[in-house]
């Protein structure tokens, strides 16, 4: 099947950091456990109230793992969707947002009956859609990464540049969701601040996570919260009001100077076969920032059984982690961390 044409941008991207251009010599990541899976790519990881590891993967499943790992139930099956983003919520059904076909699920893990809440807004149809989080009043956020790209050409995405990206709300008692941002780069993670005042983005395509503030004097209005040195994924609340985002790759020098070079370059790389493309670098990165913005923990390593982190969710003591690429999640002990 024939591509999709790029339309790209020109930018000029910020100048990178030091850790952007070299991530090596920063702290160590700690030894990973892996868990493996009977699936690829769970591109985000959750915990449920008894502890267990929640994800989805490519062909469909959403899978909920024992406390020790060593069993996988299958909760519900979308395909041909695909799922990514996950928030629980406090009655145990998961939403799910799928990013082939472009809805916002809710499914209930006893039953595996599977809810449609959402697959328009704005007058249009939903495509790529990528994260999501409940606030305590019952209101749904979630983000759309690409209205011109499926989770299977996320890369054309980042290429063209285009900002197409969306942050998008659905009221409690349901409708077609509102609009609350749009023209963001590849709009992705989503996580609400410890006291519900805002939300934080990651805006993969720009480096850097948004800040969205929900409340007070400067309600709807939005702001740069962390400028990171490479591309930020899915988020996860953590400890004492930490937030960790899990990092997928560095920047890559040669991206940046496509982004300011004529659209003509791109477009003849977009052409270019699949497999030929540059991807990721294979590396384990996660940071942690506090309600400040500033980095606490910035956690990196290479790994030859798992890369390309994309999602991350702290519990009790452990950080586990999500990936596109693999077949199996990850984690490690907090404690080797924090000694």
């Amino acid at each position: 099947m024939a591509r999709q044409a790029l339309r790209p941008q020109v930018w000029t991207p910020p100048r990178r950091s030091g850790r952007a251009r070299a991530w090596k010599g920063y702290r160590s990541l700690p030894e990973l456990t892996l868990v493996p899976l009977s699936g690829l790519g769970p591109e985000d990881v959750v915990l449920d109230a008894q502890g267990r590891v929640l994800c989805g993967v490519e062909d469909g499943r959403l899978l909920r793992l024992s406390p020790d790992g060593k069993e996988a139930v299958t909760l519900a099956d979308i395909a041909p969707g695909r799922p990514a983003g996950l928030e629980v919520l406090p009655d145990g059904r998961v939403l799910v947002c799928d990013a082939r076909a472009g809805r916002l699920l809710r499914v209930d893990p006893d039953t595996g009956a599977v809810e449609t809440l959402a697959d328009r807004a704005g007058g249009e149809r939903l495509r790529l859609v990528s994260n999501v989080v409940a606030a305590a009043d019952g209101t749904i956020y979630f983000t759309e990464s690409s209205r011109r790209f499926g989770i299977d050409e996320w890369r054309a995405d980042i290429l063209e540049h285009s900002g197409t990206g969306r942050l998008l709300r659905l009221p409690r008692d349901g409708g077609e969701p509102e609009v609350l941002l749009d023209g963001l780069q590849f709009a992705n993670g989503l996580a609400l601040g410890p006291d519900g005042s805002y939300l934080a983005i990651a805006e993969t395509g720009s480096y850097r996570l948004l800040r969205y503030r929900l409340t007070g004097d400067r309600a709807g209005q939005r702001e740069t919260f962390v400028d990171l040195p490479g591309f930020p994924d899915n988020l996860g609340a953590g400890a004492h009001g930490l937030l960790w985002i899990a990092m997928v790759a560095p920047r890559d020098p040669l991206l940046d100077l496509l982004h300011r070079s004529h659209p003509l370059a791109r477009q003849a790389l977009w052409r270019v076969p699949p497999q030929l493309l540059p991807g990721p670098k294979p590396t384990v990165w996660v940071i942690a920032v506090d309600t400040a913005g500033r980095v606490v923990h910035d956690l990196q390593g290479p790994s030859a059984a798992f890369r390309a982190v994309t999602g991350v969710a702290e519990h009790e003591g452990r950080l586990w982690l999500g990936t596109l690429t693999e077949p199996a999640v990850a984690s490690f002990d907090l404690a080797a961390v924090r000694i």
